[in-house]
Parts: C-alpha cells; structure tokens; sequence
C-alpha cells in the first residue's frame, strides 16, 4: 500500500465520523489560533514599541525639574526648582558624549487664522530641538539659531495643527495669532504619531523659547531663562548610563544638592523604559504561548484517545487487511495519516480562525499585527507534530494486533 492509498483511506475513515472527527480537533483548533494570535499581536507590538522608541529620539536623555515637598507633601514632577539655560549651556560644554540639547518650555494655547482656530501645544525651544528629537522638516525651515537670539515670531507647525488651520494649503509663509500675538508659520513637521501615553505628538507649535519667555508663557519669577525640560542627544559611541551619571552629578553640584538628600531634577532615558514595557509583553506572551502548547497537549490526547477507540471498533477491519496481505507498517502507516489529518484538520481551522481574529483586533483595538507565512507554516508544522506524537501510540497498537484474534472480534 503507497503513501497515496494510506491518505486516501484515512480521509474516507474521517468522513464517515465526521462530526467526531470535528469536536477531536477543538484542542489542536484551539491551540493552533492561540498561536498565530499571539505571535501576530507580540510581533506587532514589538514593533509598535521600536516605532515609538524612534518617535521619541534615538539616544536621547530627558531632564525633568523634580517634586517639591512641603510639610511632607509632594507638589508633584516639575513643582521644585525650574532648569535653567546655564543647566543647558552646562551639559552642552562639560559632560562628555553629548552631541546635542535643546530645552523646551510647554504651554496651551489658542492658535488662530482668520476664522480658523486650534487650541494645542506651545511649545518654546531651542534651535537644536528637532535635531535631538529626530523630527525633520518636511516643509519650509526649522528655527534657527537667529530666531532664539533675537525672540523672533516664527513658528514651526505639527502635523495635526497644519491640517486644522490650513486644511488642504501650505502653511509656509502664512500668519497665525498665538495670545493674540502675530506669528509667521516658517515650516512644518513630519508627522510622528501618537506618544508613550497615547498623546498626539503633532498637535504642536514650535516657536523659539526666547520668544516663548517674553510673549507666550511669560517670565518666572524664580527662574527668568526657565527651561522647562531638556533633552540631551548622546553620542551613539558613549554609553547612556555613564552619560546619565555625569549629567546627574554635574546637576547636583550646580543646584547645590546635599549628599543623601533627594535630587530637585530626573534623568530619564525614555528608550529603556519603552524597552522594560516590551519586556513585559515579551514575558506575557511567553506565558500566553505556555498556554497554547497546553491546548495542543490536551488537544493531542484527545486525538489519542479517540484514535484508540477507531483501533478498537475497526479492530475486524484490521485482521482482515493482514489477512489479505496487508503488512505490520501498512496499518500502522494508515493509522498515523489518520491521526495526523485530524491535527492538520484543526490545524487548518485554527488558521483559520487566528488570522481572523487578528485582523478583528487590529481593526478594532487600531493596533498593528503582523502575520507572516513562516508563522502559518510553523503553526501547522506544530500540528502535523503534535499528530505524530500522539498518533504513534494508537498506530502501533492497531499494527501489533493478531491478525486470527482480529478477524474473530465482533
């Protein structure tokens, strides 16, 4: 008996109980769409994560003003001691490794043309911002050294601001109103998408952080060149963390800090802490896969078992095969392209099923998933597996039958 025959047997013998062939295969079903769902979704947020890590700078520092207590209570991040342009102009000049920084003043506010108008972020920075961001231009110029020296009325527009106010016209060249005072739209950003936290990232203006001081958010009274963070860009060479102990010490010793007191400011380097997130989702998914391979345990016992009780009730059928001159490897052969062709079955369901439910999750959680062949094939490879596993057992009881005992079974 060929190979072919073995199949062809086997695919009549699961037709005739083909409900029962159907409700064997729900374990390796199952097992097999936990699979391709959870490799799609890991994979997609692996990328998510890189994406958002490349939106947010490569190599890149952020330096926060820190919490002030006050009779034991917090004030909350940015509440102590405003960084000030002689913090900037210090990790620029005095700690090693860094290529560039830029500081940047935040604030809300209005922007208006003509009937136009768009509440978003203001944000005031240095001329070297966009460089350390990683964020180029894609229209018109960035601001410029000249702008920050002088407090020029320039802006730089988001992606999301440039759609509002000029929907379907280049901005370049055109005049808005922030606080009532009169801007010139010099250029406008590529469009990086949403933050960390989920916030748009191109609801922005840009203006540069003199004029920022003098116009829009208005001078401190404790620090007048305030900064309200810094973002340091690290040479690729250098190491992050050593880099990130300078700038700390350097801080301290400028802000006067004591030995075992807390910092007034944070370092974060925001790259790890997306990196530990990804370590988690890594981690949940192995846990998640752990899951799956369960399914597939329990889902090959059951083709084992239920492949016992085929040898059982086909136990004549067998004796009569030897009879006529079937050998010992032609049934246990045929018994095995049984089991197998159930796995595959509910292998080929469980694809099924995984790719559709990934393509429901990425519509409607709007979350990338990425499903490729070798995960398929893999997939069913996994069943065809668990098949010969667990089908080896019932093949080589129906092959080691006496084939006189056989044919007197009723």
């Amino acid at each position: 008996m060929t190979f072919w025959d073995s199949i062809l047997i086997a695919v009549r013998a699961l037709r005739v109980n083909l409900l029962r062939s159907v409700l064997t295969t729900l374990g390796i079903v199952i097992g097999v769409a936990s699979v391709i769902i959870l490799v799609a979704v890991g994979t997609g947020a692996s990328s998510e994560v890189d994406r958002q890590i490349k939106a947010l700078g490569t190599n890149m520092l952020v330096v926060f003003p820190g919490s002030m207590r006050v009779m034991g209570r917090a004030g909350g991040a940015g509440t102590d001691l405003p960084l000030a342009e002689s913090d900037v102009t210090g990790i620029r000049d005095r700690v090693s490794g860094v290529t560039e920084v830029a500081g940047q003043i935040e604030d809300s506010a209005p922007v208006v043309r003509g009937s136009a108008n768009w509440t978003s972020s203001v944000s005031g920075v240095h001329a070297e911002y966009a460089s350390v961001r990683d964020w180029p231009i894609k229209s018109g110029r960035d601001i410029e050294p000249g702008d920050v020296r002088t407090g020029a009325k320039v802006a730089v527009l988001g992606a999301t601001v440039a759609k509002e106010i000029f929907p379907g016209e280049d901005p370049v060249g055109a005049a808005i109103r922030i606080k009532n005072v009169p801007f010139q739209v010099v250029g406008v950003l590529t469009a990086k998408g949403q933050s960390v936290m989920g916030r748009d990232q191109d609801d922005i203006v840009l203006i540069p952080i003199t004029t920022a001081r003098l116009r829009v958010s208005g001078k401190s009274q404790i620090q007048n060149d305030r900064v309200g963070r810094i973002y340091v860009k690290v040479d690729s060479g250098s190491d992050m963390a050593t880099v990130q102990e300078d700038i700390e010490n350097l801080l301290r010793q400028r802000r006067k800090t004591r030995a075992g007191t807390e910092d007034s400011f944070s370092v974060r380097n925001l790259a790890e802490t997306m990196k530990a997130r990804s370590e988690v989702l890594t981690t949940m998914s192995y846990l998640l896969a752990a899951t799956s391979v369960i399914s597939l345990i329990v889902g090959g016992i059951g083709i084992m078992n239920i492949m016992l009780v085929s040898v059982t009730e086909r136990t004549r059928e067998i004796g009569l095969r030897m009879a006529v001159g079937g050998r010992r490897k032609d049934i246990m052969l045929q018994f095995l392209v049984e089991a197998v062709s159930l796995c595959l079955l509910g292998g080929l369901i469980g694809i099924a099923i995984g790719v559709s439910a990934s393509a429901v999750i990425a519509f409607v959680a709007d979350w990338p998933i990425l499903v490729s062949p070798a995960v398929l094939g893999g997939a069913l490879a996994a069943a065809a597996a668990t098949g010969i596993c667990f089908g080896l057992f019932p093949a080589r009881r129906a092959a080691l039958l006496n084939p006189i005992d056989a044919l007197r079974s009723e």
